[in-house]
């Protein structure tokens, strides 16, 4: 496997996770086990973004374009891959801030939904 090649599925990796920490919890109606999973994956991606650490994909993805001649991003996934399509300024605080509280909200209603369900 070339390392752009890795690169990309690193990418995709990362992509797939972050949806399912926003959305992840409407999975628990059909797998209910996944809530271990699902649970810390939630805590994580606040974390991530409360705090404005970044997550140990985005360097591995650099680090993988690297080497395959490619030029990396500074910043994160979010602000380098999803922000552009969300808004046009650039990363903030705030809108760090705000993304998180979001994907709280999200799962702390799935989460009742699913409790009440149960």
């Amino acid at each position: 496997m070339t390392a752009s090649l890795a690169a990309d599925v690193v990418l995709v990796l990362h992509l797939v996770f972050i949806l399912f920490v926003a959305f992840g919890a409407s999975l628990l109606w059909r797998w209910p086990r996944l809530v271990w999973l699902h649970g810390p994956a939630v805590l994580w991606g606040v974390f991530v973004e409360w705090s404005g650490t970044v997550c140990p994909l985005t360097p591995l993805e650099n680090r993988l374009r690297t080497l395959a001649g490619e030029h990396g991003y500074a910043g994160g996934f979010v602000d380098h891959y999803l922000l552009p399509l969300i808004y046009p300024a650039a990363l903030t605080r705030d809108i760090q801030w705000a993304i998180a509280a979001a994907v709280l909200v999200v799962n702390a209603v799935l989460y009742g939904l699913w409790l009440r369900r149960r």
